[in-house]
């Protein structure tokens, strides 16, 4: 029988030798036009630089922690004054290939004593920063340092403020718990402001409709909004900006979903298959316009999208969630879960992640799941049709109305799963019959 030991350090020198030669092929690659005698280091170097990492690693327990210092010393002593020479052969100061080739040498090591998986995760990081070293100069050369510095901003106070901020109830009404609310409100400026540097970083080389999708992650009514003015302007045919519309809308409802499953479980099952009938309809029915007129062009919807992580825009969110959650709480109690539905109406023309978040935060609090759920779908249609009144007054009749036609079949789909399918798909998913039961609110 072979040695399990012997197999388990065959296995990890071949980790640190593999992670070596990824990095080399990277590397190698991108100087393979370079005549041969002046490459960087590349495939046959890194790879050797991996391998020597597990070896000085695998030797640790033999030549104690000093004589493994010395062989790190002597290896990064001997790979600088390398890069030092080479640095000035070709009159480049970039020090990423030294710490790279250090990297790789640690990794060796780590593979030698540590998780595989981690190992091989790191090395992937590493590859993966190394080759798509244009694209990330790319993305900064696009994002602004106002952007950059409210980003910036906002990570400093999550990660400073957030645990200072008392993690209970400070209302009369045990409705506002600061640091769930600040939380939240992260959670969607973050998820915003990864669709706006896509926009940003994609640029106006991308289709319609990722365009469309990209914006709707900051604001789907603001792209709706501005298709309609690209159509009224004899910019984008009605078939396309309504496919573009639907595209955003799929979106929209998409995020509802993901934000009822990462704040309140039960909701997401609850009302996450309707939502989901909803989400197919409305992205079906936007590559089916768009395929109907394939010439046509329309703006991507980004003229007007302003950095969600603006300090202003987030606080504004943070005190209009707040106040969603306070008011949603005194309905509740005061009019029962009948009350909730035209308040999560009237909040849903401004907000529909709002009017999602806060039906979470009260069905944390003890209110009935489904009563959360007919929120949040009541929520969405009206901000669902709120956008056809601003598809009107901004695009016409024709594209409002192939966006009406599309609402409508999405919602149809939506109310079929949700009165038919829903107590059936919901409990094999984690639902409970108790949860499910009312599908009246009254």
């Amino acid at each position: 029988m072979p040695d399990p030991m012997l197999i388990d350090l065959f296995q990890r020198l071949g980790m640190a030798l593999g992670i070596g030669f990824l990095v080399g092929v990277e590397r190698g690659w991108k100087h393979r036009d370079a005549p041969e005698g002046t490459r960087t280091a590349g495939l046959r170097t890194h790879a050797v630089i991996g391998l020597l990492g597990g070896i000085c690693g695998a030797l640790l327990p033999a030549i104690g922690q000093t004589g493994f210092a010395a062989l790190a010393i002597a290896f990064a002593a001997a790979l600088i004054v390398f890069k030092v020479l080479e640095a000035q052969r070709d009159n480049d100061v970039s020090v990423t290939g030294t710490m790279g080739a250090l990297l790789v040498f640690g990794l060796g090591v780590y593979a030698m004593w540590g998780d595989l998986t981690i190992a091989a995760a790191a090395g992937v990081t590493l590859v993966g920063l190394l080759a798509f070293k244009d694209a990330l100069h790319g993305w900064i050369d696009k994002v602004t340092w106002k952007e950059l510095r409210s980003a910036l901003l906002i990570l400093a106070a999550t990660a400073i403020a957030l645990p200072l901020l008392p993690d209970r109830t400070i209302d009369i009404w045990g409705a506002i718990n600061p640091r769930e609310l600040w939380l939240l409100t992260i959670l969607v400026a973050g998820a915003s402001f990864a669709g706006y540097v896509a926009v940003r970083v994609l640029g106006p080389d991308i289709g319609v409709l990722a365009g469309a999708a990209a914006g709707s992650m900051v604001s789907s009514t603001v792209v709706t909004a501005e298709l309609g003015r690209q159509t009224r302007a004899g910019d984008a045919t009605a078939l396309v900006a309504a496919s573009a519309a639907c595209v955003a809308a799929a979106v929209s409802v998409g995020r509802v979903i993901a934000l009822v499953a990462f704040t309140a479980t039960p909701l997401a099952y609850e009302a996450g298959p309707a939502l989901a009938a909803s989400v197919l309809v409305f992205a079906g029915a936007g590559f089916a316009l768009r395929a109907l007129n394939k010439e046509g062009k329309a703006s991507d919807g980004r003229e007007k999208l302003r950095s969600p992580l603006d300090l202003a825009s987030v606080a504004k969110f943070a005190i209009f969630l707040g106040l969603i959650i306070v008011v949603g709480r005194i309905v509740s109690e005061q009019y029962g879960q009948a009350g909730l539905l035209p308040f999560a109406a009237t909040a849903g023309l401004a907000d529909v992640d709002a009017v999602t978040l806060a039906a979470g935060s009260l069905v944390r609090g003890g209110l009935d799941v489904s009563a959360g759920a007919h929120a949040v779908m009541v929520a969405v249609l009206v901000n669902t049709f709120s956008k056809a009144v601003i598809a009107l007054g901004t695009g016409g009749w024709r594209y409002a109305g192939l966006y009406v036609a599309s609402a409508l079949a999405a919602s149809a789909a939506a109310a079929a799963v949700w009165f038919f399918a829903t107590p059936i798909l919901a409990p094999m998913f984690g639902g409970t019959e108790a949860s499910l039961a009312p599908r009246f609110i009254g």
